[in-house]
């Protein structure tokens, strides 16, 4: 079976707090990634992350808030080994996440 490895950011700044969802086991909020394979932008990256649009949104021609960016860094096949190395993040101090 084909696999695919992505990796992504996003700016949690941007994220409208009023589309958190409160569930039993934390906060969550929905997204919708765009993930083009064949080309990458000026920065290396093969995608997007938005903020998920409910149909009335997307009828009304909202297309969701840009919240930040994917890129490929491994395709291959599912036994195959990382062909490149996942971008860590750096550790988050509570007190700088803006929720």
């Amino acid at each position: 079976m084909a696999t695919v490895g992505i990796s992504g950011s996003i700016n949690v700044s941007k994220i409208d707090k009023t589309k958190l969802i409160k569930g039993e086991k934390g906060m969550y909020l929905n997204i919708t990634t765009f993930v083009n394979l064949d080309e990458k932008d000026e920065y290396e990256n093969n995608g997007m992350i938005t903020q998920s649009t409910t149909q009335e949104e997307r009828e009304a021609g909202d297309r969701g808030v840009i919240l930040g960016n994917t890129r490929v860094f491994y395709t291959g096949e599912s036994q195959g080994a990382s062909s490149g190395s996942v971008p860590q993040a750096k550790e988050a101090v509570a007190e700088d996440i803006p929720f």
